[in-house]
């Protein structure tokens, strides 16, 4: 049985989850002689997607959880989607800053600004699920979003034509007609930005006690130092390697493609049971919670929940009584208003009383049919309520 499996079958509740997640990172902390810090969020997550990203906020937070903290090394954590550089940066000026040692473990998805940031770590501690991806930057252009170094690199292809031509089609000349100096010169600007940072992170920290090179045995300085991060920074833009944005680079494409050396978690079976475990209890209070950001340590945690507004989940409504809790939920395709209510002792005299006041009973399979058509998922708000009340809904 797998792990997922294995929670599954031991039915935790989300509270149950929290501290078994703090267990384990107690339990890496003491493997490892460090401390963990836990930064993730609910990548794929429906209808929260702009909430997912990497942001200033989340500097804020991790700089509030971590500014009193002795500790001398820090491993982090870090699940995410991407985001903003500007962000990344701010997170790695702190950490440095404060920390003697910076490694980062993934075991799910770092991508965009999340492998920027991992870059800057001494070490970058990988299981076979993990993966960071391209570093080009994605910018706004009209009303779709783009790769910068694919943009760049269709306008300088257009420049050779034109100039080797004379001539462009009728829609690239179009297209290139519309194209502003300063918006020109703002994705130029939003690539080097992502590339300057990985150039200056490599060297100062990640390569930083590279000596020899692991073939020829030859000595490493400081240029041969540099150079490397030039050279890994340009694989991790170029779009001819990778094809997609959104490519995942796993272990074997960092070190034999990118030139990364990574270390493998799954190599120390006590390690990779941590961190897997980590993985798993992540998915599953992202999955049964309205929960789309964890912020954790061992001896401190942040959830960043969803509302109403952003998700459509109910709000919830004072409950008549202890033994009863009422709620409106409203149907995200039509509109309607429905009005549930969920009991947790097996007294009829509930549902006759609410029936008659025109609510519906919770639905027995946590599912929401309109008569629309459409249905809500309440799984995540049936387990918010009943870790909330410290009771289980009667059915």
């Amino acid at each position: 049985m797998g792990l997922m499996g294995e929670y599954i079958a031991r039915n935790m509740n989300p509270k149950e989850l929290e501290t078994e997640l703090l267990k384990y990172i107690s339990k890496y902390n003491k493997h490892k002689n460090t401390f963990l810090m836990i930064y993730a969020s609910a990548i794929g997550k429906l209808n929260v997607d702009p909430l997912l990203t990497l942001c200033t906020d989340d500097y804020y937070t991790i700089y509030d959880m971590l500014k009193d903290n002795d500790a001398e090394n820090l491993d982090f954590y870090i699940e995410t989607p991407g985001g903003s550089g500007e962000a990344a940066e701010e997170i790695v000026k702190f950490i440095r800053d404060k920390f003697k040692i910076v490694n980062f473990v993934i075991s799910g998805e770092a991508k965009s600004a999340g492998t920027i940031l991992a870059l800057s770590g001494d070490e970058i501690l990988m299981t076979k699920s993990g993966s960071l991806g391209p570093i080009d930057a994605q910018v706004r252009i009209g009303r779709s979003t783009v790769s910068s170094h694919d943009y760049l690199e269709w306008v300088k292809a257009k420049h050779k034509e034109a100039t080797d031509n004379g001539t462009l089609n009728l829609f690239d000349a179009t297209v290139i007609a519309q194209i502003s100096p300063g918006e020109l010169n703002g994705v130029f600007q939003a690539q080097k930005f992502a590339e300057d940072l990985v150039k200056e992170w490599l060297p100062k920290y990640k390569f930083k006690n590279w000596t020899v090179t692991e073939t020829r045995k030859a000595t490493v300085d400081d240029k041969y130092r540099q150079k490397t991060a030039e050279e890994v920074t340009t694989k991790l833009v170029d779009h001819s390697l990778w094809h997609s944005h959104g490519r995942s680079l796993k272990i074997a494409d960092l070190n034999d493609t990118v030139g990364l050396k990574i270390i493998r978690v799954d190599d120390d079976p006590i390690l990779a049971d941590i961190v897997y475990r980590i993985q798993t209890i992540l998915r599953l209070l992202f999955l049964n919670t309205t929960t789309y950001k964890i912020f954790a340590t061992e001896h401190e945690k942040i959830f960043k929940n969803a509302t109403q507004g952003s998700i459509g989940l109910p709000q919830m409504l004072p409950a008549k009584q202890s033994d009863v809790i009422s709620f409106d939920v409203t149907c995200a395709k039509c509109g309607d208003l429905h009005k549930l209510y969920a009991k947790f002792i097996p007294n009829p005299t509930i549902d006759k009383d609410f029936k008659a006041r025109g609510f519906e009973p919770f639905p027995k399979g946590n599912k929401l049919i309109c008569k629309c058509g459409f249905e809500t998922d309440l799984n995540a708000v049936r387990n918010e309520i009943e870790t909330n009340i410290g009771k289980k809904f009667i059915l």
